[in-house]
């Protein structure tokens, strides 16, 4: 067994791109290996800006020889047959054996194949890897055809230490690498994985990606810590420092006070987005006048110049974002919504201008079922996209709605306003915050049911893994908009008035809705998985009424969950499967009412008596939506129709008996099935 190490040294790659890379360098070459027949042990894969690095930590260095036996024709075959075979083996007439068995004498060629050298098969693996690496984006340089995401300035590969040859355009592979850009340029030998990372770690380079973030991570805590202060926490941006330098090193500076008066969001993606500095909390949660930094540089005046240089882009980036705050603060949001009609939302859907018109009707008509103030609710909506045509948004995209909230507070809205034009695009994932203040629902609702509507009206559907459009996320905000809120309101209703409010599209209002009402129930199928409630369940019965639906789901799991639950489906689904049964066999419904005269043994008499109290008491809970109550009269019938199956024959030879008890039998299921069709749940 051998060590191998390949790595690939380029120009910088993008951080974004880097982890999967890391992950597409060892499957890809895993992936040749196995398929070569070569065993290997540990494989682990690094990466930095400047290189994507494999370790295999044993590797065997032969492969195994394979020795197959192939049959053939019959031995008294044409020749022309035995030839082909011949050729086809790649054996001569003379290799060739004869074997008899019960179906005669056929010809077998004995093919013995001696196994290559791992490095020999490395060296046709390894160019093919590269050439024909996934990048998301990749180039070409120089002269070459060869395309990778930067150039390739070397390949290290080596085998046990020595050199697997081979080139790769104008590159030949080598057991040579270099340390950091500036501080340590001149190449390096490489012998073994240990001793590469131990010269990259001497040359200012931390190979290990997880290293760079736990050392950023700790030393930023620590600089936050000594000035008072606490780090924003922000993973993401984290690990995309972490791809920027090979010898991280993290630095605070500061900007000047007179920049806090712009909406701290604003500065935190500005110093996030353009610069990548970490933003810095006090005590009470206010943005403080510092950042964070990673430098790739070791400086000998322990930073001075790098942070003094850093101080002054920042301050040049927020001179901008100050300068675009004051000067939207001159326009009003309502004096911005003309500039709406000038901006396409869709080529079929018309402006955003006319967008705002139909959210501001749907909001209206929406604040009557949640009990929100109208006048407030239909402001918002109307002043919900105005900031769009700002500055500051066209500065930093992502702010769209908070930086409405800031504007219409400066205004002197309503707070209840201003916190629904932040609100209206959430939540925009599952882990993101529900709103709850009434005009917020609204307007967040209203938003997303015209996503949903005039994308379905236009045939602009989600399609497999296809949604360019977020509509399973706008569906999925709905449901949680609802629920959370508890918001009980028939959906049907809002949906057709969105329908009818994009007039100028010729759609057919009931196919539509019936489009999306089968697009809410998946989504609300997947709702129900994550709260636990079961597939079948969820599917049972669909209901407009989503706060409605899902408490009785919840409901019907807890009481099937239950003993009583359990044996009183597996009753439900022998009555229905004897009815289903019989119904088919007669070309007939067996329903009415149950003559009580030709009820003979007690457990039937038992059995209709429950039975016609449960059903009274059911219909009563289902009108009074008291589920609880509903699955308790239910639980009341276990013990009857437990006895009729044990002590009644259902098919008596009197007919007339026979069928009254069938008509008993479609008693329970009509009676079960007030609260829910229990045949489609599993059991």
């Amino acid at each position: 067994m051998a060590e191998f190490l390949l790595e690939i040294f380029s120009e910088e790659i993008p951080a974004r791109m880097q982890e999967k890379a890391s992950v597409d360098l060892k499957h890809l070459v895993t992936d040749k290996l196995t398929d070569a027949l070569l065993e290997f042990g540990e494989v682990n894969s690094y990466v930095t800006a400047r290189r994507l690095t494999l370790h295999i930590d044993s590797l065997v260095t032969v492969q195994q020889d394979i020795s197959e036996e192939r049959r053939g024709p019959r031995s008294d075959a044409p020749e022309k047959a035995i030839e082909g075979f011949i050729r086809g083996a790649g054996v001569s007439r003379e290799e060739l054996v004869e074997r008899e068995d019960k179906k005669g004498t056929f010809l077998y060629a004995i093919i013995d194949q001696k196994g290559r050298n791992a490095s020999e098969i490395i060296s046709e693996a390894v160019p093919d890897i590269i050439r024909n690496f996934p990048w998301a984006k990749s180039q070409r340089w120089g002269a070459g055809s060869l395309r990778w995401v930067r150039p390739i300035h070397n390949i290290l590969c080596i085998l046990d230490g020595i050199i697997v040859q081979f080139n790769l355009g104008n590159i030949a592979s080598n057991n040579k690498t270099y340390g950091h850009q500036f501080m340590a340029p001149d190449e390096i030998e490489v012998s073994s994985f240990a001793n590469y990372r131990n010269k990259l770690e001497k040359a200012f380079v931390v190979l290990d990606r997880n290293d760079r973030i736990e050392k950023i991570g700790n030393d930023a805590e620590k600089l936050a810590r000594d000035a008072g202060l606490h780090m924003v926490t922000d993973d993401a941006l984290l690990a995309e420092v972490a791809g920027l330098a090979e010898y991280p090193q993290v630095m605070i500076g500061e900007f000047d006070t007179e920049f806090l008066d712009v909406p701290p969001e604003a500065l935190t993606s500005a110093m996030r987005t353009h610069q990548k500095y970490f933003s810095l909390k006090d005590d009470n949660g206010n943005l403080a006048n510092k950042f964070i930094f990673v430098s790739n540089m070791v400086t000998n005046d322990q930073g001075i110049k790098i942070i003094d240089g850093n101080q002054r882009v920042l301050r040049a980036r927020l001179s901008d974002t100050k300068f675009f705050w004051d000067q939207d603060l001159k326009t009003k949001l309502e004096d911005r919504i003309p500039a709406l009609n000038d901006i396409i939302f869709h080529a079929k859907l018309g402006t955003v201008g006319a967008r705002v018109k139909r959210l501001t009707e749907l909001s209206g008509y929406l604040a009557e079922f949640i009990n929100a103030e109208v006048k407030n609710v239909k402001l918002a909506a109307r002043l919900s996209k105005s900031d769009l045509v700002t500055g500051m948004v066209d500065e930093c995209p992502e702010l769209q709605g908070l930086m409405g909230k800031y504007f219409a507070l400066a205004e002197g809205l309503d707070t209840e306003v201003a916190n629904a034009i932040a609100d209206q695009y959430s939540p925009k994932g599952p882990s993101d915050a529900c709103p709850s203040e009434p005009v917020s629902v609204v307007v967040a609702l209203a938003d997303k049911i015209d996503i949903l509507t005039g994308f379905f009206a236009i045939n602009e559907k989600p399609t497999g893994s296809k949604d360019p459009f977020a509509l399973r996320r706008a569906a999925l905000g709905i449901i949680r908009l609802i629920l959370e809120n508890e918001v009980r309101i028939n959906m049907e209703f809002p949906i057709r008035r969105s329908i009818q409010l994009h007039g100028m599209l010729e759609v057919d209002e009931d196919e539509c809705l019936s489009e999306l009402r089968n697009f809410f129930w998946d989504r609300l199928k997947v709702y129900c998985k994550d709260a636990g409630i079961s597939h079948d369940i969820i599917g049972a019965e669909f209901d407009w009424d989503f706060v409605k639906l899902i408490s009785k789901a919840k409901a019907l799991q807890d009481f099937l969950n239950s003993d009583d639950g359990e044996n009183l489906l597996a009753g439900y689904k022998r009555a229905a499967n004897i009815l289903k049964a019989e119904e088919k066999k007669n070309a007939t419904q067996y329903q009415g009412i149950v003559k009580v005269e030709l009820l003979e043994m007690v457990e039937e008499k038992t059995l209709n008596d429950v039975l016609s109290n449960v059903n009274r008491d059911v219909q009563k809970s289902m009108i009074d939506e008291d589920l609880v109550g509903a699955m308790r009269a239910l639980s009341s019938l276990r013990i009857p129709i437990d006895g009729f199956f044990d002590k009644v024959t259902v098919n008596s030879e009197e007919e007339n008996v026979r069928i009254n008890r069938l008509k008993l039998l479609s008693n329970i299921r009509t009676t079960m099935n007030l609260v829910v069709d229990f045949s489609k749940i599993e059991g």
